[in-house]
């Protein structure tokens, strides 16, 4: 990336597109905890990326000739595609037994993951500056889990486990940049996680109402639709100029926790949110002007 800047109404739209998508996003987590009321939670999952996957398939066929279909690194993207569905199963069980904006803060260690990961598996620096917003964002956690915080254990360690994974999943994407267009390697993560999931299916298969069913096409389409805008945000202003705006997801959270279940954080987990969203934030400030530096390459999201 050159350190020429963006056309303002390049960033404008960038940045419309990336708060649609943490609009969408939460909202099929709010769709997954409701069903998850009823379901299993990897039938849940299941739904999240059977439908999601019909849903992009057309588009994928309509915009790109077979053999593009075909990417470089295919064991790559598999093992990419198993991250996500194991962080998406996690992440799906700590929303059936917490707060939708709790499992959100704990998963936003993600970010924080990869700066400690970077080193060890892309040769990246990471300063001392870096090493404290990591420090910082894990005392933020500890803030949202002290004791008599009435968060249970098993939620906890799903999201915490959910946000570990997704940092690996982040590095292997950064390891596959410009392997395959983010679309089509969007629809790999898709077909991963449908294949996986339909093979459990008839192990655990609960047979969902009509109205449930139209619910589990929702979650998909929701799925869909808030990564392709995330493509597209990335396709109009730099991932480091957006990445602080992820964080906007929180609030999305907040208010269909509010709305759904009467429900809001705390004031130590509101010190624990910011300081995790801080420290977020701070990192990726830091990685936009290394980018600028030409140091560090960007980073597309999926």
């Amino acid at each position: 990336m050159t350190g020429r800047q963006l056309p303002a109404e390049n960033l404008l739209l960038g940045s419309a597109l990336m708060l649609g998508g943490m609009v969408l996003l939460p909202l099929m987590d709010g769709l997954a905890k409701l069903l998850s009321e009823t379901y299993p939670v990897l039938q849940v999952v299941w739904a999240r990326y059977l439908f999601h996957l019909l849903v992009l398939l057309p588009l994928l066929l309509r915009r790109y000739r077979p053999a593009e279909l075909v990417p470089d690194s295919a064991g790559l993207q598999l093992l990419r595609g198993a991250l996500l569905l194991t962080g998406t199963a996690l992440f799906f069980g700590a929303l059936a037994v917490m707060p939708q904006s709790t499992v959100l803060a704990i998963f936003f260690i993600s970010p924080l993951v990869v700066t400690l990961l970077a080193p060890l598996l892309l040769g990246e620096q990471a300063g001392g500056w870096r090493i404290a917003a990591v420090l910082a964002g894990l005392g933020g956690v500890l803030l949202i889990l002290r004791p008599g915080g009435g968060v249970p254990v098993s939620g906890a360690l799903l999201a915490g486990g959910a946000g570990l994974v997704h940092g690996f999943y982040m590095i292997f994407t950064r390891r596959l940049s410009g392997s395959a267009p983010s679309l089509v390697t969007l629809g790999y993560t898709a077909v991963v996680g449908a294949v996986a999931m339909s093979v459990l299916m008839p192990f655990i298969w609960v047979a969902p109402a009509w109205g449930d069913l139209l619910i589990m096409v929702l979650l998909g389409v929701f799925a869909a639709g808030g990564h392709y805008l995330l493509i597209r945000a990335f396709d109009h202003a730099p991932a480091t100029f957006l990445a602080p705006l992820g964080y906007a997801e929180m609030v999305t959270a907040i208010l269909i926790g509010w709305f759904a279940y009467g429900q809001l954080p705390d004031l130590p987990s509101w010190l624990g949110i910011a300081v995790i969203i801080t420290a977020g934030v701070a990192v990726s400030i830091w990685e936009g002007r290394l980018e600028r530096r030409g140091t560090l390459d960007a980073f597309p999201p999926d």
